[in-house]
């Protein structure tokens, strides 16, 4: 009995009971899921006979494309990463012009992929700006995007970008003297990349290629949109395409376990790899560089950033130039459309309302236990085991991609009735859960730090309750909260893997309708969408960002 006495003092607080109930729900999104494929796999002997050369060729397919596109967008990250520090280094305007490019690098991570897919297609596409271009100049070449080299572009533009600002961060933390000795040697470019810059590269490296792998090796809208046939279909979208047009039960389990695998797989050699260094949102100029730069290399960095922007902004561009002639009289008159936006908002508002609330909970719930540990001195097992499952309790959710638990939830609910008809929980769930973490990450600093700092005065006052929340916690929390909740709204309101497989007639998304307008041909309602969606989202991100920003008297 006294092993469990611990957990009763536990139970005690509402607030570590929250904990427990935003881990519970955690645990049957994804309990539930893998249980109906489990049950599935079971009823089914033949399942291990239906291991073809199809699913093999999808996997192989899978790693090769996510190995390209993760080896492409680190090798062009690299030279670009350092020509705008090198050039950030030496006068105001180039520290400016570093200041826009990495700015513009963040867009292509708020663009809901398919909006981006989208502007690919507007550059690179058969009716694209280089097919014009190649017009205009007597040249008959249409490029072809569909197929591998859609998706590796796709993956790039969003990649790069991600890959060029982790390794600015660790470039800004070579210390000055490293320059002025550079300088004092005289040392040619060649031999400071190899001997300052590449050291500094080189150990954030794989932590970068490996995330930047799982995020290629989980792409479903790029490879849905961009795929081209069977020949270019990952696992995700076999996975989708067993389930929503096949409804071949039998092949979507055995592809949403090989998926399962590969994901768990790929993060475990992620973990041992090491993370790149979070400093790479960062938007601050690195100390003062000395190096003699010739009128070369400049012109060479210089020819490098206008390729690494004009790449990521000429697919922005072209979403925002094909929206605005868009038919938006006759868009905007369809009850569709409206029904679409509505419902998107909705959908949104709700995830994001209880992404907050559950990381919240767990949030609070982590610093009470491990107040508790502290003050009493505890060994206990179990609050130890309940510290680390509220601690690691939503990252692990990214273990299971959305595709999985879309597939796991269809084949149990279709035991319950029509799928289709719980749509609107299975989006709100999903995306609540797959914000998680992210809004843990937001709210979790934020509240160990008041903790910290009002736990003892509030227990003197004995100030607890609605009158804490109200007096003490809301006023520290809401730059937070806001934050949060627009961040896992515009992820929300961006997101296709879910209702991709529950979305129906009686309920659409806006990503869900872009899509049916790209299937049917529809490009200018389809831009006129797409612009429409990318409003919303970057307004989000931008609103995440205005309220993240210190007002002015906290930073006087």
């Amino acid at each position: 009995m006294a092993l469990f006495k611990p957990f009763g003092s536990v139970g005690k607080s509402y607030k570590i009971r929250a904990g427990v109930l935003a881990l519970a729900f955690l645990a049957m999104l994804v309990g539930v899921a893998l249980v109906a494929l489990l049950v599935q796999a079971a009823d089914d002997d033949s399942l291990l006979s239906s291991f073809d050369s199809y699913l093999w060729r999808v996997a192989r397919f899978t790693l090769y494309q996510a190995l390209l596109s993760s080896l492409l967008s680190v090798v062009i990250a690299i030279p670009v990463a350092r020509a705008l520090h090198q050039a950030a280094s030496v006068n105001g305007k180039s520290a400016f012009m570093r200041s826009i490019s990495q700015r513009l690098f963040a867009l292509p991570l708020a663009l809901p992929a398919l909006v981006a897919v989208l502007g690919i297609t507007s550059i690179y596409g058969r009716n694209g700006l280089i097919a014009i271009i190649s017009q205009y100049a007597g040249i008959d070449f249409k490029p072809d995007i569909y197929g591998l080299t859609g998706i590796l572009i796709a993956h790039v533009f969003f990649n790069m970008p991600l890959a060029v600002r982790f390794m600015l961060a660790g470039l800004d933390q070579i210390p000055s003297d490293y320059w002025k000795l550079s300088a004092q040697l005289g040392l040619p470019a060649i031999s400071r990349f190899r001997l300052i810059e590449w050291p500094v590269i080189r150990k954030s490296l794989p932590g970068i290629a490996g995330l930047i792998f799982m995020l290629c090796v989980t792409s479903f809208t790029t490879v849905l949109t961009l795929g081209g046939g069977p020949r270019a279909t990952t696992l995700e979208v076999a996975i989708y395409q067993s389930l929503h047009f096949d409804f071949d039960l039998k092949r979507a389990v055995i592809l949403t376990f090989m998926q399962l695998f590969l994901t768990i797989l790929v993060l475990i050699s992620l973990r041992l790899m090491g993370k790149p260094t979070e400093e790479g949102i960062s938007l601050s100029v690195s100390a003062s560089r000395y190096d003699k730069i010739g009128l070369a290399e400049k012109c060479m960095n210089l020819f490098l950033v206008t390729l690494a922007v004009a790449f990521v902004a000429l697919p922005i561009g072209g979403v925002v130039i094909s929206g605005l002639f868009a038919d938006y009289g006759r868009l905007l008159g369809e009850a569709k459309v409206w029904q679409a936006i509505f419902t998107s908002i909705v959908l949104g508002a709700s995830s994001a309302s209880l992404a907050v609330i559950l990381a919240m909970a767990l949030v609070v719930a982590r610093e009470q236990v491990s107040e508790k540990l502290e003050l009493q001195q505890s060994r206990s097992f179990i609050l130890r085991f309940l510290e680390r499952s509220l601690d690691l309790g939503s990252s692990l959710i990214l273990v299971v991609p959305p595709i999985v638990l879309g597939a796991g939830w269809f084949i149990f609910l279709r035991d319950w009735g029509n799928p289709f008809s719980f749509a609107a929980p299975m989006v709100v769930g999903v995306n609540a859960a797959m914000a998680m973490p992210f809004a843990v990450r937001l709210l979790r600093p934020a509240w160990d730090n008041s903790a910290y700092r009002h736990n003892r005065l509030c227990a003197q006052l004995g100030l607890k309750g609605w009158a804490r929340i109200r007096l003490i916690d809301w006023p520290v929390m809401r730059r937070s909260i806001a934050v949060a909740f627009a961040f896992a709204m515009a992820l929300s309101l961006g997101d296709l893997g879910t209702i991709a497989l529950f979305g129906s007639d009686s309920i659409q998304t806006l990503p869900y309708l872009l899509l049916q307008r790209m299937g049917s041909y529809r490009t200018n309602d389809a831009a006129g969408l797409a612009l429409i969606l990318a409003i919303l989202c970057l307004g989000l991100m931008l609103l995440a960002d205005r309220i993240s920003r210190p007002e002015k008297r906290d930073r006087a």
